[in-house]
């Protein structure tokens, strides 16, 4: 089955290219080279992986599919509707869970480990992710009766209309826009390192699932992109599996099954001895200093 991304890869060289020019002649500085180097290097070899991953994918999703509870029939709209609000449901889902256990975070951090953003961050792609297991949380549609090849055409839709709210270059768009789509604004805010956007707007194409959830942020200020602690490298392959390592390394030094536990699937940031804090800790932590800066 071809895959819709790799069509769109001629457009995504154009507006980056696009956005290089703007920057360069606004003097907007919204690219490092070496950063957008990597960026694109890590957009590279997830493709490369994909070739391999993807077909293995398509046969998981299609041995679901055989068990499917019904038959929906891809020449009807209706049936492409629902499967964009599916898949854009369970996108929600998977990017919010990927913010919160560990063991999914170590694929996803990489797309966040930019301290630029701009459209060579939306190339930035995990070289794990499939190898993880994330693509399971789509399981449930090909049991419901989409067809595989519906489900991973919409994840693609998906991911080309992500491409380009990477950017600083658009501020923001009218209101109903604002209120319905994630856009530039939106998530630039999700790749904040700020603690008030912290694990915010975790929207693929529509923010409502924000609104609905309670994880919606606006943009107020301007955020600082990045990790809470950044890995200062360019290194393609230490960006790849740099979290990976690190849960390796808490893994070895751990004597009790639920800390190991707790590390592998626990939220980011937890640690056992309170050496390091989850996103929930350093929020409770800035509520309690500012309590007691009121005393």
């Amino acid at each position: 089955m071809p895959d819709l991304i790799h069509y769109a890869i001629p457009g995504f060289v154009l507006l980056l290219l696009a956005e290089v020019i703007f920057s360069a002649w606004d003097k907007r500085g919204l690219y490092e080279t070496k950063d957008a180097a990597s960026s694109i290097a890590m957009g590279l070899g997830n493709v490369a992986i994909g070739l391999v991953t993807k077909g293995l994918i398509y046969i998981v999703y299609d041995f679901i599919y055989r068990f499917r509870l019904f038959t929906l029939d891809a020449g009807v709209w209706w049936v492409w509707v629902a499967c964009f609000f599916a898949d854009d449901l369970t996108y929600y889902w998977f990017h919010r869970i990927s913010h919160n256990v560990r063991h999914f975070w170590a694929s996803h951090v990489v797309h966040h480990s930019s301290r630029k953003y701009n459209l060579s961050t939306a190339l930035r792609q995990t070289w794990t992710g499939n190898l993880s297991g994330t693509f399971l949380f789509w399981g449930w549609m090909p049991l419901l009766g989409f067809h595989p090849a519906m489900v991973m055409s919409m994840q693609a839709i998906s991911l080309i209309y992500q491409f380009w709210i990477h950017t600083e270059a658009v501020h923001k768009l009218p209101r109903p826009l604002e209120f319905i789509f994630n856009t530039p604004s939106h998530h630039r805010v999700h790749h904040a390192s700020d603690l008030q956007y912290l694990d915010r707007n975790h929207a693929g194409v529509l923010i409502i699932w924000d609104r609905m959830f309670g994880t919606f942020e606006p943009e107020k200020e301007r955020p600082t992109y990045g990790l809470t602690s950044n890995i200062h490298t360019y290194n393609p392959l230490r960006i790849a599996t740099h979290e990976w390592g690190a849960i390796a390394a808490d893994l070895r030094k751990s004597r009790r099954w639920g800390h190991m536990l707790r590390y592998l699937f626990g939220p980011p940031g937890w640690s056992h001895d309170g050496s390091r804090k989850t996103t929930r800790e350093l929020r409770d932590a800035a509520v309690t200093r500012a309590e007691q800066g009121m005393l």
